[in-house]
């Protein structure tokens, strides 16, 4: 390890474990009557990353290996593979993982390499296979479950045997409908992970719905300043004029403020949902509470996951870390399936409010790496609006640790 690295991580680790000592709540779910607003849960002091963290490939790729190779990722939902041989490729800390729809309807994850020369199985980001999945180069062909059904010629090698020759499987789990991967070889259950949200958003009818339309951004910006910067609002008055006419940037009010699910709500105090209008742009997405009506949820699910959740439509971003100072973001804004093809369905209303709100954030995010990447920056501390950033730092800290 690099003694700059391993000093400043060490530095780091000292200031969670001062940190842990001053905030002893667990990741828990609240009634309405005890939600804390931003102004009341103190960052307690709490300063932003040092520079490494966020310009070094060192910790970069120390990343890869002890978060993304090891936490349940976030690779889409299950209705991009809605049929048996639909499938999608994930591109997790350097692996290539191929997602399909068997013939029984079971999600599946295998690594994209083929048992022979260890090619690669596909290239498209998605796409569907027929019955089979075959490789280009010498045409072993498998099946959807991941068995070699057929090797050109290999009978003739004395003692092979093709069910020695599976694809090599990754581990997958669905949470709401939501596919996620580990590339861990024995990890934690998807749902003892989960546990501390069962049943949270269960109203939202999440496995339901259906992605309208996704856009990706390229954004020259280390990946954690994106999860710093959705979890405040702070920053809203000058950077997101619009929404803030929509919903005022101190009114937010928090039910999880420690550990890997961190968020909760604002309220919708002008029109009746984020939309260019103002209007609401579809059906309900599920049998929402009288109250959140006009609520919007936002919830960061570590490590690479933001879920925000309005009264018509479900918005969606994955992060991807490309390098120290870019990430690729995918955003999908879903809605209930049976709002498709209603003269009241109008989802560009949502797609444009957050599409010219997600640029905004994205331009103010590589302003700050710009910013950091100084000889002069030092870290800076958390204000009472930023506790859930504060939250989310000391998070990625206990895992890079």
């Amino acid at each position: 390890m690099h003694i700059g690295f391993g000093r400043a991580l060490v530095e780091a680790w000292r200031e969670l474990q001062r940190l842990s000592r001053l905030s002893k709540r667990r990741v828990k779910t609240t009634t309405a009557a005890d939600l804390p607003g931003n102004a009341e849960a103190s960052s307690a002091g709490a300063k932003t990353l040092p520079q490494k963290y966020l310009i070094s490939d060192e910790v970069f790729a120390a990343e890869q290996k002890r978060i993304f190779s090891k936490q349940w990722v976030c690779v889409g939902h299950h209705s991009d593979i809605a049929r048996a041989g639909d499938y999608l490729l994930a591109q997790i800390a350097g692996e290539s993982v191929l997602v399909v729809r068997d013939q029984l309807g079971q999600a599946r994850a295998f690594y994209n390499t083929c048992r022979h020369r260890g090619t690669r199985l596909c290239e498209e980001s998605k796409g569907h296979f027929r019955q089979t999945i075959q490789c280009f180069y010498h045409v072993w062909i498998y099946g959807l479950d991941g068995q070699l059904l057929g090797a050109p010629h290999m009978e003739e090698c004395e003692g092979f045997d093709k069910a020695a020759y599976p694809l090599n499987e990754a581990h997958i789990g669905i949470w709401e409908g939501f596919i996620f991967l580990n590339l861990c070889e024995k990890p934690v259950p998807l749902e003892t992970v989960f546990a501390p949200l069962a049943g949270k958003f269960n109203h939202w009818n999440l496995p339901k719905l259906r992605s309208a339309k996704r856009i990706e951004y390229d954004v020259r910006a280390n990946w954690k300043l994106i999860f710093e910067n959705y979890s405040e609002c702070y920053h809203c008055p000058l950077v997101h004029p619009a929404l803030s006419k929509i919903t005022p940037y101190d009114s937010a009010e928090n039910d999880l403020c420690e550990g890997p699910f961190l968020g909760g709500f604002m309220p919708i105090t002008s029109g009746n949902s984020l939309t260019m209008s103002g209007n609401a742009c579809a059906l309900p997405v599920g049998e929402i509470k009288a109250e959140d009506h006009k609520r919007v949820f936002y919830y960061s699910i570590f490590p690479n996951m933001l879920l925000s959740m309005h009264p018509d439509y479900v918005m969606v971003h994955q992060i991807w870390p490309q390098s120290p100072g870019r990430v690729l973001i995918h955003c999908d804004w879903f809605f209930h399936p049976e709002a498709f093809g209603r003269p009241d369905f109008h989802p560009d209303d949502a797609i444009e409010f957050w599409d010219m709100t997600n640029k905004q954030d994205w331009h103010v995010c590589e302003l700050s790496q710009q910013g950091i990447a100084s000889r002069s920056y030092q870290p800076g501390p958390f204000g009472p609006r930023e506790s859930i950033p504060a939250a989310w730092d000391r998070e990625y800290l206990r895992h890079m640790s």
